[in-house]
């Protein structure tokens, strides 16, 4: 059994913005049905300003993914884009009151959502670099910004952030070489 925080458990049990807006101006979906969780965030933005009006999401998921989305959709209602973009995975953990190391990935696929959205909005196909943990679908260059970032050095410690190598296993040494590429 996992250890949440009060705040996480809070959101869990009573989730703020959950559902789907109709017609959005921009969806985000990441995750895979396959081998875990799956995150949509869909989002009305009001073109003039670029405010986002509202946030919707819908998860498959644990405790910690409806925290993360629940709590993503308020910190990100009432922002403009530009200013949504800044929210961060680590001020999602923060604004929960911590999140198990296991489960860190929640607020990273939140944080996830929220860019895919507003590069749907934006009409951009931001899916780049190649697909190496097939069962998260998580690129080769998503692993290496989020080992830069967080100063991760282990598989394990990638999986908490992203999922990857989590499911089958298949994608560890490919992991293994980008981990001792940036680090050699």
């Amino acid at each position: 059994m996992w250890e949440y925080t009060d705040k996480v458990l809070e959101y869990f049990r009573n989730p703020k913005n959950m559902g789907e807006i109709e017609d959005p101006d921009g969806i985000g979906e990441v995750g895979s049905l396959d081998c875990g969780d799956v995150m949509r965030l869909t989002l009305k933005i009001e073109p003039e300003t670029e405010k986002i009006l509202d946030a919707k999401f819908k998860t498959f998921g644990c405790a910690s993914a409806i925290a993360s989305a629940s709590i993503l959709t308020e910190l990100i209602i009432g922002k403009t884009v530009d200013e949504a973009l800044k929210v961060t995975d680590k001020q999602i953990i923060e604004e929960l009151g911590g999140l198990p190391c296991a489960k860190i990935h929640c607020s990273v696929m939140g944080y996830d959502a929220l860019v895919a959205a507003i590069n749907n909005y934006r009409g951009i196909d931001k899916k780049e670099g190649n697909v190496i943990c097939k069962c998260f679908n998580v690129t080769d260059k998503h692993i290496e910004e989020v080992v830069r970032e967080h100063n991760l050095h282990t598989i394990e410690e990638i999986t908490n952030y992203t999922k990857a190598g989590g499911g089958c296993g298949k994608c560890h040494p490919e992991i293994q070489e980008i981990l001792d590429r940036i680090w050699e």
